[in-house]
């Protein structure tokens, strides 16, 4: 089911409703969510509600035997390697699924074409794999509770129903945000009360982040289409167009849908946690990756980066360590070499700010932090770590790694020529760009207008310029992920 489609609209009403009659009874309460978030799921399709299922059942129970109070005395060494072993099962499962699902064709046709490199021709059975909506998201929710539970973060939950709720909570099942265990069960396990102010937050982030999806990922969507399908024919000045407009075409899109999950879970009275803030107004690679995609990065942070040393180890281990997490977190966008590129190339870029140990120079402040406008050091910096973003994501869109490469070489061609741009498209990348840099403070409350009458125009207006907008509803581009 999409967050833009007649389907939810009436779907949402309808779970907010039993949702709240439900109060006070908290068990029923957590069932009625996992009903309503497997009706969601299986709208799009009912076969791979047994994977959800599976995942939520294999990390149950493991979370039980995981609890370090099982055993004790004499048997404690074994009850830690038995809890390793069982550790072991959860990653083996969820990641075995992962693997599986997004990864089995890449790599069987890598295999293949490895050897007709050779000249030995193999053939292998088609492969038609279809990989289930938000497999990468609600695998890495669950693994990251075995892992919790097993570091002792957080104890085992013995409630089966919060659990699945957990897993499965549909807000954010498909395209996150990736919650951790630690912040979403608690929730789920204490009585909720109906707030008005948080409900009314909810409702404008949803408007905000159809805003953001419907009127401007949609708008940029043909314009970046038409230049990366038909590279040749265009100019290089309107290819550059075509990858700004990419830029805010992922950015409304991904956030949007981030918005629109956050303001659902604020309706049910649960909060989710933020997962972008503002990143085009980064002045550096390391600032951008500390306000895009906040839940992913955060995860391999905590689970693949630290593990392995950090940045607190030699510099070569250090620079390593980078590669490692940028290389895996671009494959876990996608099984090409496109996103493998994407990340390398982040990689490159995030190392020099590692050695000079400038990584984490605007970790506490926002840009301009009490002032209007932004100094020209301030739009020299965000201006030059935004053109190196968006040179990355040519190889995020383009199908092949031979296409990202033609796309480059044809930016040369009239590259100083007039470029045709969508006025439209530029208007409303124009307003989301507006909008942020007024909120850059506080991205979770959008739409804060002092006057009454404007703000309520403005409401007026988006929910107008939505509504104009659906027409067919379209995916959500961090489904295919």
């Amino acid at each position: 089911m999409l967050f833009n489609s007649v389907e939810f609209a009436l779907f949402l009403p309808l779970v907010f409703g039993v949702y709240w009659m439900l109060n006070g009874k908290l068990r029923i309460q957590n069932a009625w969510i996992v009903l309503s978030s497997y009706v969601f799921y299986g709208w799009w399709s009912w076969e791979f509600l047994g994977l959800i299922a599976l995942s939520t059942a294999v990390d149950f129970l493991v979370g039980l035997r995981l609890d370090p109070n099982r055993e004790a005395g004499p048997n404690k060494k074994k009850s830690q390697l038995q809890r390793k072993a069982w550790l072991g099962l959860s990653i083996a499962v969820n990641l075995g699924l992962l693997g599986y699902f997004k990864y089995a064709g890449f790599f069987v046709q890598n295999w293949i074409d490895a050897w007709a490199s050779l000249g030995i021709e193999m053939h292998a059975s088609t492969l038609k794999i279809i990989l289930p909506v938000g497999i990468s998201f609600y695998t890495f929710q669950t693994l990251s509770y075995s892992i919790d539970v097993y570091r002792e973060k957080l104890k085992p939950s013995r409630d089966i129903v919060a659990f699945a709720g957990f897993v499965a909570f549909f807000p954010q099942l498909v395209a996150g945000p990736i919650e951790r265990a630690t912040r979403l069960l608690p929730q789920l396990i204490s009585p909720r009360k109906f707030n008005y102010s948080q409900a009314r937050d909810g409702l404008v982030l949803i408007l905000w982040g159809l805003f953001k999806k419907v009127v401007v990922a949609d708008t940029c969507a043909g314009y970046v289409d038409m230049c990366f399908t038909n590279t040749g024919a265009q100019s290089g000045s309107t290819l550059v167009m075509g990858v700004v407009f990419f830029a805010f075409q992922i950015y409304g899109d991904f956030s949007g849908y981030s918005d629109i999950a956050i303001g659902t879970s604020k309706l049910l009275g649960i909060e989710l946690m933020s997962n972008f803030k503002t990143p085009y107004f980064s002045r550096d690679i390391g600032e951008f990756w500390r306000r895009w995609h906040i839940s992913l990065s955060t995860w391999f942070r905590d689970y693949l980066y630290i593990p392995l040393g950090g940045s607190r180890v030699g510099q070569a281990k250090a620079i390593r360590n980078v590669f490692a997490i940028f290389l895996v977190s671009g494959f876990w966008h996608g099984a090409n070499w496109t996103f493998v590129a994407w990340g390398g190339i982040h990689a490159v870029l995030f190392v020099p700010l590692l050695l000079r140990g400038k990584n984490r120079q605007h970790a506490s402040n926002v840009v301009a932090e009490g002032r209007i406008l932004p100094s020209l050091k301030d739009v020299y910096a965000m201006g030059t770590t935004f053109a190196m973003v968006c040179a990355a994501w040519v190889f995020f869109r383009a199908d092949s790694i031979d296409g990202a490469i033609f796309y480059f070489e044809h930016i040369g061609h009239d590259l100083f020529t007039r470029p045709w741009i969508s006025r439209p498209t530029f208007l409303f990348c124009g307003l989301l760009i507006l909008h942020d840099w007024f909120h850059r403070h506080d991205e979770r409350r959008p739409l804060q207008i002092p006057f009454r009458p404007v703000r309520w125009l403005a409401y007026c207006m988006i929910a107008w310029l939505v509504l104009k907008g659906l027409g067919t509803p379209s995916d959500f581009i961090y489904f295919q992920f």
